[in-house]
Order: C-alpha cells, then structure tokens, then sequence
C-alpha cells in the first residue's frame, strides 16, 4: 500500500491518502482521543505520540500535531498506523451508520442557494487542501460556517472566509451581508 503525504496551508496539519476510500459519506471530524472512541483508525491515529487532531475525508486523513511536536519525527508512525489500519480491514468507524445530514426541506431559498454554492464550489477547493466547510447557520445576513481538518485553527482561514466564501457569495446571493466562523 502507497500512501500519499501532502502539506496543507496549516503546517501543524498533514493530509495522507491511502489509495482508497476512507469515509463512504461524509466527513468526520475528532479533536481529541476521548472522541475518538467511534473510530479504530482515529483511536490508532491518536495513539502515536503528539498527534493532536484527526479528521477523515472521503478519500484523505488529515492529522494535526501539537506545537512541540516534528512532522519527520511524527510521520513514519502515522504512515505505519495508516498502513496497518487498512491492511487488516478494520473498519473506518465503529457505528457506519452515520446520522443523515439536517434535512433541507425545510430550507428557505436563500438557505438552499448557499448550501448548494458551498457544495459546489467550496467544498471541492477546501477538501483538496485536506479539510471541510459546513454550513451552520444563516441570520440577519450572516452565514455561520464550521471550518473542519486542515482548516480548523489555519493560520489562513480567517482569510479564506473573508476575501474567498464571503466575496462569493455576496456575489451570488445578495442576502449575505458577512460570513463568520461559528
């Protein structure tokens, strides 16, 4: 097994993809070990020392380490627990079934136009950079996001919310005044 190692624009976080699926449907997201417990590979991920953040994308894992921590030291443990993880065929989670996303039924227009804007055109970009955007919220003309993996706690997400998803869509929606962080 191959694993794929790439530097994301956070440098306490790395993204590694295996060469095959890791979440079947979405993305999950463990800020420590305790809530790890779901997850055997997470539950392996946090057992090499230093590793601080552990988020599963459809095909990727982004692992983010303390400060004190060095990414030669701490990644050959990380690719070792990668490997076994898949060679053995454990499974991803413990519990695969997963809640279904909030239903948008019940979404106004506005809602739908920034969900669907976020699917299609954010989503893709972030992912690629080993992390995740959610929508949270929309009142008074602020969209409420949650920045996930690589992306929680960048240096550079601050400006990816401001100058990028915000500038996009105000432009696409004219109800969207802000964007912030949730």
């Amino acid at each position: 097994m191959f694993i794929q190692t790439e530097d994301t624009p956070n440098p306490a976080t790395l993204k590694f993809i295996p060469g095959t699926a890791v979440m079947k449907t979405g993305t999950i997201d463990f800020p420590s070990a305790e809530d790890a417990a779901r997850s055997p590979l997470a539950e392996r991920l946090f057992r090499v020392e230093g590793v601080a953040r552990v988020f599963l994308g459809s095909d990727f894992i982004t692992v983010s380490k303390h400060a004190d921590r060095e990414w030669h030291v701490m990644k050959p443990a990380i690719l070792g627990a990668i490997m076994e993880h898949f060679t053995v065929g454990a499974p991803v989670l413990r519990d695969e079934n997963m809640p279904a996303p909030a239903s948008s039924e019940d979404d106004d227009e506005v809602v739908k136009q920034i969900k669907d804007l976020l699917d299609t055109r954010v989503r893709p970009a972030v992912a690629s950079d080993g992390g995740d955007i959610e929508f949270d919220r929309f009142e008074d003309g602020v969209v409420f996001l949650h920045m996930r993996g690589s992306c929680s706690g960048c240096p550079s997400s601050t400006a990816t919310l401001k100058m990028g998803i915000e500038n996009m869509l105000k432009h696409y929606v004219p109800e969207v005044v802000e964007v912030r962080a949730a």
